[in-house]
């Protein structure tokens, strides 16, 4: 099986929206809205300063994405990324597919001048705790916080 990474282009959007589907039902604060992710993945597909969207294509199938979004760091004086959506199809997982994925996001962020990448997980999924501490991320001392904002 031949895997290809590749970025996400808007033809790609419904693959995509599935895969999310899938993410948002497992994840402890969000559900799955189609509208909600087609606008989300239109903005960053269609602007490239906000963020990118990776794919990974096995045998034409989309098996897995996980996009980055940037900011810019007063600490670091630079680009940053917020690594999220990191979502890899049940029936491909254990076959190298995120580990090859993340390697690929990593050296996005690195080719866009990124000098920190951050990413959330749920406190109960430990098996992606441990995914990510095995590719080298490592529990930040930072809490996160959230203030949801009704829509304008």
């Amino acid at each position: 099986m031949s895997l290809t990474i590749m970025p996400a282009t808007l033809a790609d959007i419904p693959e995509l929206c599935c895969l999310l589907d899938r993410l948002f039902t497992q994840e402890a604060e969000f559900q799955p809205d189609r509208a909600a992710q087609e606008r989300g993945l239109t903005a960053i597909i269609n602007q490239p300063h906000v963020g990118h969207i990776l794919l990974a294509r096995q045998d034409d199938e989309t098996v897995g994405m996980v996009n980055l979004l940037y900011t810019v760091s007063t600490a670091l004086g630079g680009r940053v990324a917020l690594l999220e959506d990191m979502v890899i199809a049940s029936e491909v997982r254990g076959q190298g597919v995120g580990s090859t994925l993340l390697a690929a996001a990593i050296d996005h962020a690195r080719q866009q001048g990124c000098r920190r990448i951050t990413l959330l997980t749920d406190a109960d999924n430990h098996v992606a705790q441990a995914f990510y501490r095995k590719q080298g991320f490592n529990t930040s001392a930072m809490l996160p916080m959230r203030l949801m904002l009704p829509p304008a």
